[in-house]
């Protein structure tokens, strides 16, 4: 299980040898030998990748979760008590991992000093599994899969200006006002040039006038910010924006429904103390954030 798993994160057999210090027959034989008496094939092997079948995919899942739990129970004869060790791979969306969940993870590991954490922020889902990772944030609704799901918090969609561009163009009353309106469009959240509004049960859609298209969620939000023109941005984005009163949120009360905010890992029978610790600490401190 241990070789599968190290030639899986390591992406080639070869890589893998080198990481367990053995010879390339060796890791060759023993993922021959795992696949037979399994019965399955787990990956399917070309010249330049490994690619996981679906029934290595699940296996894969099953390993972690095997392997993870001997550690920390191995962990809690030696040292009389199951310490949280090993390592803790987190993701989130870029922004938000970088405002909310890489200070939870410091702070994770400033009380935890045998846990190492991996981090990867980006702007798209990614497969915990085949990425090995152990706790994801997700922003929007949740397709049914074998994740579990923890709410924390609700998001909004956002329409905002600074202050010196409403007072110069005029505050719009209701969404078809956009129309005449300059726009910053930020491409994350708006991959077509409209915008989502809800008129009583009615959902409408309005072309944009934009001035600056951009998929950098910072440079969007300054864009805005200095008076280019409106901006649609999920609230836990423009929150501080708005705090520090260089935005304004306008026709709030045409905005569609709000998105929730889930911690997510992996489901299995075998979750681990330190990612149940993890997770236990993401959901307080997240439930005291006000997103908005």
């Amino acid at each position: 299980m241990a070789t599968f798993v190290r030639i899986v994160e390591k992406g080639s057999l070869t890589a893998a040898a080198a990481a367990l210090d053995t010879s390339l027959p060796s890791v060759v034989r023993t993922l021959a030998a795992l696949e037979g008496e399994l019965g399955v094939r787990l990956l399917n092997r070309t010249t330049r990748r490994i690619h996981l079948t679906d029934d290595g995919v699940h296996y894969l899942e099953r390993c972690r979760a095997i392997l993870s739990a001997v550690h920390e129970t191995e962990a809690a004869f030696t040292s009389g008590r199951a310490e949280p060790r090993g390592r803790l791979a987190v993701t989130a969306s870029v922004l938000f991992g970088r405002r909310y969940l890489a200070p939870i993870v410091n702070d994770f590991l400033r009380r935890h000093a045998k846990v190492s954490a991996e981090l990867l922020f980006v702007d798209r889902v990614v497969n915990l599994v085949e990425e090995g990772i152990d706790v994801a944030v997700r922003i929007g609704r949740l397709p049914d899969s074998s994740l579990v799901a923890v709410p924390v918090g609700r998001v909004r969609r956002v329409v905002c200006a600074s202050p010196e561009y409403l007072r110069r163009r005029g505050t719009p009353r209701t969404p078809h006002d956009v129309r005449e309106h300059a726009c910053v469009r930020h491409t994350g959240l708006s991959p077509r040039s409209d915008w989502h509004f809800r008129i009583g049960r009615r959902r409408v859609t309005v072309p944009l006038n934009a001035v600056i298209s951009c998929n950098d969620i910072d440079s969007s939000l300054e864009a805005c910010a200095s008076g280019h023109g409106l901006g649609m941005f999920l609230s836990y984005q423009s929150a501080p924006y708005r705090n520090e009163k260089r935005l304004r949120y306008v026709l709030e009360e045409f905005e569609t429904e709000p998105l929730p905010v889930h911690i997510v890992y992996p489901q299995s029978r075998l979750v681990t103390g330190k990612v149940r610790a993890f997770v236990d600490e993401c959901v307080r401190r997240l439930r005291q954030v006000p997103f908005d």
